[in-house]
């Protein structure tokens, strides 16, 4: 989905008001793409229209069908079988009846021309031959060209039969009497595609080097162009000898590889394409070994297709790339537009320029395998997986229907207008639902007037529906307001004492730090919460600092600014530390705060992304936590000398903390640690005694005294 310009604009508004009228798109074909398309055709641009009208003539009972033959008198003439049959079947189709002509030895029919005066000439594969079937549908033999595969016959004007080969990539010309013999050789393994231009010249397309060459009667060859991909699988010749042909696969990577590709237009689309490489199109089989019936299944050869002109004075263009879909047949319509027939999906094609192309519609088997098309317009076209004969047009469906993708607001929204850009008779309608996917408990389907009508929910779809020929739908827009949701504070982390957080500027040169990592979760189920982690952080040295961060989120995206506020264990009422915080972390000096108990609340508001009125708040309460900034009281501190030796002892206290540290230092010398006289520091009182060695003279002994809050308190006494 492409917004249009002004929804662009409102984008750039969105961090001012996130939960404001949002927009859905659809202009682009890649939008389109998403949707469910019935009767519809689509062009590269996005822009949809009615498909040609679809007649299934022939369900042949049959997994295959590989080609298709009109004749002088209206008949068509198809011919496939299934894989593992021993016979493969011609069939002849007319006034919508159809009837097996011929049943013939081998796997599968490759090509079927007519000859001049309407006899029918089959050709099948592996170890194939050229049979010719009356009227009355008695074959025999017309020519053996003892090859491996045969992938196409034509006739020219002469009424000479060309028969195109592989392994040896050998063509073949029979006389109307049935003599033949070898007329060119391509030096390439597969002669895997033959058109004859109206300067009766042979256009023949290759496999593996896809090559494109033009043969002259005299049997001289020249090669007008090296695809790109590795295998030409169809060629069409319009009537003033401009050449189409298409190629599909990758080809291996050698030092010797093809020159640069003919100039290109814009490419219709670029996806990937792997097809089977067991004798169906798109993947000639191994040379010299037994072909088994194709099976139109995946394999790990890719690339693509690409269409090629190549005009009558020899100069190519490609025209036409994709490489999701493998082309396997080309004709060309009334216009004198190629229709490309192509698998892994059904789709039939347009080519509607060097730029635009049109996929006109996409049959259920899931190859187009070959194509026909006369002189009123209609293309007809025969089908694997299942085995089909279909008739395209020349008139279009009476109506279509596309079926959108189901639009996710991601929240509970209120839906507003669709605007459709459209032409002729379109109809929208709409539903709505609150699960991912469109069941009974969806609304019904309720036509669009004004504005959707649809219930407000977080899913919605819509349904365009054209009727009459001059029906265009270039694109959609819908306008929804998802309602807003309060923001959510989910765990508060207190911090530990005397660290602050950056970006607040010290007084003081900080000699430490501290890193926090990031907060675990002590939330059930908030995995799937909208709240986020504020990250790794490090904390700088302040005495008398205390800090905070803490999990949140808003599920509309919103701008979420937060109030801190603190209160006594026992106080009533909350005192503001900081309002419009646009972070998820804030410190504070407590030694403005009487030692004990306090709480901190966290609130959380999104009315700077809503209109007036519209915000929405949370808040949450931390653990209770200790403010200390009252040093630990030295108590009945004295030094007794006994000879060369003195001893020190005195008590100490805190009020709100145990005490984690006491030192001694004689005559300012370096602090010493003094364990209590229990051993463990583990209480808020503790009594202190060593008995160390005498210096000589006048002693100054100190001790210092530390609590958990590094708090600490000095007292001196002399020794004389």
């Amino acid at each position: 989905m492409r917004p249009f310009p002004f929804v662009l604009a409102l984008a750039a508004l969105s961090a001012v008001f996130a939960v404001d009228t949002r927009f859905w798109t659809f202009s682009t074909k890649e939008d389109h793409d998403k949707a469910t398309l019935k009767r519809l055709s689509i062009r590269s641009d996005g822009r949809i229209t009615l498909a040609p009208a679809v007649n299934e003539l022939q369900d042949a009972g049959v997994s295959y069908l590989w080609a298709v033959a009109r004749g002088a008198d209206g008949t068509l003439y198809t011919g496939g079988g299934n894989p593992g049959a021993t016979t493969a079947k011609v069939f002849a189709v007319k006034n919508g009846q159809s009837r097996v002509l011929a049943e013939l030895t081998g796997l599968q029919i490759q090509s079927i021309a007519l000859d001049s005066v309407g006899r029918v000439y089959a050709a099948t594969a592996p170890d194939g031959k050229v049979f010719r079937i009356a009227a009355d549908g008695k074959s025999e033999t017309f020519y053996d060209p003892k090859a491996k595969y045969i992938w196409s016959i034509a006739f020219d004007k002469g009424g000479n039969l060309f028969i195109a080969t592989g392994d040896r990539g050998e063509i073949h010309k029979v006389s109307p009497q049935g003599q033949g013999a070898v007329f060119f050789r391509t030096e390439e393994e597969h002669a895997r595609s033959m058109a004859i231009d109206n300067n009766g010249n042979l256009i023949l397309g290759t496999e593996p080097g896809g090559l494109i060459l033009r043969v002259n009667p005299a049997g001289e060859g020249f090669v007008l162009h090296q695809a790109g991909r590795r295998e030409v699988t169809a060629l069409s010749v319009a009537p003033d000898n401009t050449i189409y042909a298409a190629a599909v696969g990758s080809k291996p990577a050698s030092p010797s590889s093809a020159p640069p590709p003919p100039p290109a237009a814009a490419p219709v689309a670029t996806t990937s394409i792997t097809v089977s490489a067991s004798g169906g199109p798109g993947a000639a089989p191994a040379a010299r070994a037994p072909a088994p019936p194709p099976t139109l299944t995946p394999s790990s050869v890719s690339g693509g297709s690409e269409l090629v002109r190549i005009a009558a004075d020899g100069f190519p263009t490609r025209i036409w790339t994709d490489s999701t879909e493998i082309v396997y047949a080309v004709a060309l319509d009334k216009a004198g537009h190629p229709i490309l027939g192509t698998g892994n999906k059904g789709g039939v094609y347009r080519i509607d320029s060097d730029l635009q192309s049109t996929r006109l519609l996409t049959l259920a088997p899931t190859q187009v395998t070959a194509l026909s098309s006369d002189s009123s317009g209609a293309i007809f076209a025969v089908t694997g997986n299942i085995g089909k004969l279909f008739q395209i047009g020349p008139a279009v469906e009476k109506d279509g229907v596309l079926e959108s993708e189901v639009l996710d607001a991601s929240w509970f929204a209120e839906w507003g207008r669709l605007a459709p850009k459209s032409t002729g008779g379109v109809k929208f309608e709409t539903r709505s639902g609150n699960l991912d996917r469109p069941q009974k408990n969806w609304s019904n389907w309720t036509a669009f007037t004004d504005r959707i009508a649809s219930p407000s929910a977080r899913f919605l779809q819509y349904r365009a529906t054209l009727t009459g020929e001059g029906a265009t739908l270039m694109g959609a827009e819908i306008a929804y307001l998802p309602r807003n949701v309060a923001p959510r504070i989910e765990q508060i982390e207190i911090t530990a004492p005397n660290y602050r957080f950056p970006n607040q500027s010290l007084s003081v040169t900080p000699s430490t730090t501290l890193t926090l990592g990031p907060m675990s979760s002590r939330v059930a189920g908030s995995s799937s919460s909208t709240s986020t982690d504020p990250g790794s952080v490090t904390m700088t040295l302040a005495k008398g600092f205390q800090g905070a961060r803490w999990k949140a989120g808003d599920a509309n995206g919103d701008t979420v600014q937060y109030t801190v506020e603190i209160r006594g264990r026992n106080e009533t009422a909350w005192k503001p530390l900081k309002k419009e915080l646009g972070v998820r972390q804030f410190s504070f000096d407590s030694s403005a705060f009487p030692d004990g108990e306090y709480v901190l609340r966290i609130s959380a508001s999104d009315a700077v992304s809503n209109p007036p009125g519209k915000g929405l708040t949370d808040s949450l309460e931390s653990e209770p936590f200790l403010i200390d900034n009252t040093p630990p009281a030295i108590r009945s501190l004295s030094a007794t000398a006994n000879g060369n030796r003195v001893t020190i002892t005195f008590s100490a206290a805190d009020a709100s903390t145990i005490l984690t540290k006491a030192e001694y230092s004689i005559n300012a010398g370096e602090w010493v640690f003094l364990e209590p006289t229990t051993k463990l520091s583990d209480s808020r009182e503790h009594s202190y005694s060593v008995t160390v060695d005498r210096p000589a003279g006048e002693l100054s002994i100190a001790v210092r005294v530390t609590d958990e809050f590094e708090n600490h308190s000095v007292e001196k006494t002399l020794v004389k």
